[in-house]
């Protein structure tokens, strides 16, 4: 319904892109029932947290922003929804303040929610149980801020059940979005300018096991016919799922972007075992090759997990070598944080603190030598260059990413934001990659 008088709505989002779109999705709701959006550091009559239960970490910093939103206002109605507020309501319920916790369904609801507490003035627990949800919530979006890139929620669930991760309890069974309402957010998009989208959700690799005779291939392809689009990106994949026909398409689809995030967790089989990864090290080893030797300027970037329950000095070196071996692009390091209703939470031998902090640490400083070899390889060389916005640190310069997801800054005297530009790769100054714009030549490798 409309409102009379604009009240103000404040969101904070933690988290994965996934929680970034359903954020977005929530957000043009209250717009669209007459609410002002403001920044979550103002006043707000509404707060709502977005929030992630990943790690302990996510779960502390998640009733941080709740407490915080009630202090900058006693008297607002905060809400917090998602990952954690699915598995945890009591524990979120506990907060001042928060009158309204909603997990991961029903979110097409939300303002219909916060009018029925206005209106009794007694708080909802709105969380249903999300292992029944077999569909896919439509919440698509139609208005876009940015012009550069945008994520396009494609799926949502998780049937993997890896033992250390609380997702699959958080985000319930596999549901994959209709094809068709995939291709109109797209076109949709790319009518507001866009020229580069991320597939996301929670496990895409998993899209169409559910719905029809359609899987993530199909759907690219489908995507990649789209005139206007240049680059499609795909979130975090499953290795298992590269198999020849992908890389196959991979060749074929020159808008598929050569930079694929394959998670890893570890480089050694006995740890994968208790994971409950689907995998071995020889298996993901021989996709990475596959993939190197179809596109030699492919970036590869994963996920790495230390401190696993049982973790012993001997697997943690067998992953640090595998990870050398594999020459990733960037590699995102995690210490392992026991989730409560896991199994790994209860295996024995639990690694101490200390331990976890000193095998991120190596490698982390892994992770920064192999980024700069991989960086190294294209100096001298031409890229075309998709540039966001002006550099917050160099001025003149605009930055922007290269298909493979290399990081460049330019100079222009003229916007040249969300334009795809060929680009002279010239210098390495403080980890900061630096190029010339070339002229009207705009073919790839100059």
């Amino acid at each position: 319904m409309k409102m009379t008088s604009k009240k103000r709505v404040a969101f904070h989002t933690l988290g994965c892109k996934v929680n970034q779109y359903d954020t977005h999705a929530m957000m043009e709701q209250f717009i669209d029932s007459g609410y002002e959006i403001v920044d979550f550091d103002e006043y707000a009559h509404i707060y709502i947290v977005n929030t992630c239960t990943v790690t302990n970490l996510s779960d502390r910093k998640s009733r941080q922003m709740l407490r915080k939103a009630h202090r900058r206002n006693p008297e607002a109605i905060v809400a917090a929804v998602g990952c954690y507020a699915q598995n945890a309501a009591d524990v979120l319920f506990a907060i001042p303040g928060v009158k309204l916790v909603l997990g991961n369904s029903d979110r097409h609801k939300i303002v219909d929610y916060i009018e029925k507490i206005e209106k009794i003035g007694v708080p909802i627990n709105a969380v249903s149980n999300i292992m029944e949800e077999r569909l896919f919530e439509e919440t698509p979006i139609s208005s876009y801020s940015e012009r550069t890139r945008a994520v396009i929620k494609i799926q949502e669930g998780c049937n993997q059940f890896c033992t250390y991760c609380i997702i699959p309890y958080a985000r319930g069974p596999i549901r994959s979005r209709e094809p068709e309402y995939i291709i109109d957010e797209v076109k949709r998009i790319v009518e507001a300018g866009f020229k580069e989208i991320v597939l996301t959700g929670i496990h895409i690799t998993s899209y169409g096991k559910d719905i029809k005779d359609i899987d993530l291939i199909d759907l690219i392809k489908s995507i990649h016919n789209i005139d206007g689009l240049e680059r499609i990106r795909l979130g975090s994949l499953e290795p298992t799922y590269i198999d020849k026909r992908f890389i196959d398409n991979f060749i074929s689809l020159p808008k598929l972007c050569p930079h694929f995030h394959i998670s890893l967790q570890s480089g050694s089989d006995s740890t994968l075992k208790r994971m409950g990864r689907r995998y071995t090290t020889n298996e993901y080893g021989k996709i990475v090759e596959a993939l190197k030797r179809a596109n030699q300027d492919v970036a590869i970037t994963t996920d790495v997990m230390v401190g696993f329950p049982g973790e012993t000095d001997r697997e943690f070196k067998e992953t640090y070598k595998f990870v050398r071996d594999m020459e990733f692009s960037k590699i995102h390091v995690f210490k392992y944080s026991p989730r409560e209703g896991t199994p790994a939470a209860k295996f024995k031998h639990q690694v101490p603190s200390e331990v976890k902090q000193e095998r991120s640490d190596e490698l982390i400083t892994l992770s920064d030598k192999l980024e700069r070899q991989f960086i190294n390889r294209f100096l001298g060389k031409g890229k075309k260059v998709l540039f966001e916005q002006l550099s917050s640190k160099h001025r003149d310069m605009y930055e922007g990413y290269t298909a493979n997801y290399i990081k460049v800054m330019a100079k222009s005297g003229i916007n040249i934001q969300n334009e795809l530009l060929p680009v002279k790769l010239e210098r390495i100054d403080n980890g900061a990659l630096f190029g010339k714009i070339k002229g009207n030549d705009r073919k790839e490798g100059f």
